[in-house]
């Protein structure tokens, strides 16, 4: 029994692996160049916020070298989201959906992005609809990739027994 929950776990998570960015950002060459012509490269400093939640978008990311940490305030709390490492790619959410970040990412040491200005992706989508539409399905496998996690390390609290309670 045990094995077959594992064995399902295990599908789950493969089939929400993420897939290689050359393949999600294929498309005809002329989109392809709208989007190289306009995507650019920054250098962040250790500490250095490279966007806040709520802010609006300005495109999508692409983690180059560093580590960069995510964290959002949910109901007056903060939240580590976890980290992002070279060949993430972040933002998906704001980008696809109102444009707004949805929390804020700050470089853990010195690192580098790449960012896709989110007009130069707005005109691609609108020359090829298929790129948004792999990327709406990256954004549906980064969610159950999530969800899949929280499932592997949530912890359980133990509930104790009143007659255990009362001699522990």
């Amino acid at each position: 029994m045990a094995s077959n929950q594992s064995d399902a776990r295990f599908e789950r998570l493969a089939a929400a692996a993420a897939r290689p960015l050359a393949e999600l950002l294929e498309c005809p060459q002329d989109a392809g160049n709208l989007l190289s012509g306009e995507t650019r490269c920054i250098e962040f400093e250790a500490g250095q916020a490279v966007f806040r939640q709520s802010e609006p978008c300005r495109g999508l990311y692409v983690v180059v070298s560093g580590d960069f940490v995510r964290k959002a305030e949910r109901f007056q709390v903060r939240v580590m989201l976890g980290p992002a490492r070279p060949g993430d790619l972040v933002e998906l959410a704001a980008v696809l959906g109102d444009r707004h970040h949805t929390y804020t990412l700050s470089s853990v040491g010195s690192g580098s992005m790449l960012l896709m200005p989110i007009e130069a992706l707005h005109r691609a989508f609108e020359s090829y609809p298929p790129l948004r539409m792999r990327l709406l399905e990256e954004l549906a496998r980064e969610v159950s990739r999530a969800y899949i996690t929280c499932c592997l390390t949530r912890v359980v609290p133990v509930r104790r027994h009143s007659s255990q309670a009362a001699t522990a």
